[in-house]
């Protein structure tokens, strides 16, 4: 938006006189200043983060099972282990991230990740590893319902850049982080001596403390406190300050609000509607339970499938369609960079005109359909070997604008700001918990059914499209501030 039209949008300076009244302006102009984007964009750096680590051992796991002697089970311990982190990380960091606030937390995490990343790459052994990934996960549980809560907050409710976009940003973020994984493989698989190649996944997970950095630096220039979770704290002339410094809104406090944060007995901040353990059970209340549950199948399924498709595709292409370490290096980099980034920010584009419910919906179809021919042609030959190939890229790209994308939608935007922290940290850690599952089975499912596993992997998405068919809640620019 120009400035001309912002001074057209706000002639007169809106006066603040209720938390109501931030939540109204938000709605309707949403962030209009370069330091909201900048906000945005350090939200987007989190998930890169947590694509980044979750991927950085898809390649290097061969090497790990190779170099310390590991089981299938231990190998599948190995990759499920920065689950385990991220179940412990959403459920606390949800509940957390709505009673301390999004800017504390979101600081927390970055020194989780930086911390993690260079303790994975220095593990002596399997168990200094897994205890490393499980902090790692702990900081990816931490970061994401912040994440999602700065897109949501730090975004108007309808037109360009709304909620509903840029929450869906995460999803090409997801995948362009994951292919920068694979590419910065590929740079160092072709520089790095054959002899060395046992060390290359140690300097790809060490890279990760890499942006971690980054983001610790900047930080205290562009990041703020959602307005939106301080209007709801009490704190309106925080959020007032906050909407004039990084929003760029003409705004200002009327003489009788309150000027701070409302005060209990013992001179802690009161906070009767948010920040409480007893927000889990309101989930499941009749006005929010429909929608916790479809947003769970939409997580609970697509993340099944993606751990075992998106996450596995180096065990798939190599184990499975027998190809060698560069092809499998560069079909992951093509499909992750290529197919999974296309595919999320086609979803961006287009889950206003057709909604988050029919995208959701579509996508977990063309997924069906992708495991399907993947299950009837095994293990491919010759030409058949760039269908199956494409069929994992068809996966991905449905994945990316479709269920992966939109599972944070449901998860994120269903809920008011009392309540947005803990509906996505409890939604996160329902579906890491089920990652765990997925990632251990998977690989000892693969090693005994071979390309016969993707029968299995396709009735998740079969369910998905179930679950989406039948309710009929799309929070796509819905106003569930206005509800309260």
């Amino acid at each position: 938006m120009s400035n001309s039209d912002t001074a057209a949008n706000q002639a007169t300076t809106r006066i603040i006189s209720t938390a109501s009244d931030i939540h109204s302006v938000l709605a309707e102009f949403g962030s209009q200043g370069t330091k909201t984007k900048a906000v945005i964009i350090l939200a987007l750096g989190g998930i890169f983060m947590d694509a980044y680590d979750f991927s950085s051992l898809a390649f290097g796991i061969t090497a790990i099972q190779e170099q310390f002697g590991l089981s299938g089970f231990m190998t599948g311990l190995v990759n499920a282990s920065i689950m385990i982190g991220a179940v412990i990380g959403a459920l606390f960091g949800g509940y957390l991230v709505d009673r301390f606030g999004r800017y504390r937390l979101f600081m927390a995490d970055m020194v989780f990740f930086v911390i993690a990343a260079i303790g994975c790459a220095l593990a002596p052994n399997e168990w200094v590893l897994i205890a490393f990934r499980f902090v790692m996960g702990i900081g990816v549980g931490l970061d994401l319902p912040v994440a999602m809560a700065f897109l949501a907050e730090f975004s108007k409710l309808k037109g360009k850049g709304n909620r509903s976009q840029r929450v869906n940003s995460w999803s090409p973020a997801w995948y362009i982080a994951t292919g920068v994984g694979y590419l910065i493989v590929l740079i160092i698989f072709v520089t790095l001596p054959y002899d060395q190649h046992a060390i290359l996944w140690r300097i790809v997970v060490g890279f990760g403390a890499v942006p971690a950095l980054i983001v610790l630096l900047v930080r205290r220039r562009y990041l703020a406190e959602s307005p939106e979770w301080l209007a709801n704290q009490g704190d309106l002339r925080a959020a007032v300050d906050v909407m004039r410094s990084h929003h760029n809104l003409d705004v200002a406090l009327a003489a009788e609000a309150s000027s701070g944060a409302a005060e209990g007995p013992e001179g802690e901040i009161d906070r009767p509607a948010a920040g409480r353990w007893r927000g889990f059970a309101e989930l499941f209340s009749p006005k929010y339970r429909v929608r916790t549950i479809v947003a769970l199948c939409v997580s609970v399924f697509s993340t099944f499938g993606y751990n075992a498709v998106a996450y596995g595709t180096p065990l798939i292409i190599t184990t499975l369609f027998h190809q060698t370490p560069l092809i499998t290096i560069v079909s992951s980099l093509i499909i992750n960079l290529g197919f999974g980034a296309l595919g999320g920010l086609l979803g961006m584009s287009i889950v206003n005109r057709f909604g988050t419910r029919k995208i959701t919906f579509i996508g977990f179809v063309v997924q069906a359909v992708a495991l399907g021919l993947l299950a009837l042609v095994g293990i491919p030959n010759g030409a058949l070997v760039l269908v199956s190939v494409a069929m994992l890229a068809a996966f991905v790209f449905a994945q990316a604008g479709g269920p992966g994308a939109n599972l944070m939608n449901y998860a994120t935007l269903s809920y008011p700001t009392r309540l947005r922290g803990i509906g996505i940290g409890f939604n996160q850690s329902v579906l890491r918990a089920f990652s765990i599952v997925s990632l251990i089975m998977f690989p000892i499912l693969a090693a005994s059914l071979g390309t016969g596993v993707f029968w299995i992997v396709a009735c998740a998405p079969l369910a998905g499209a179930i679950a989406v068919g039948i309710v009929a809640w799309d929070p796509t620019a819905k106003d569930v501030e206005r509800e309260e």
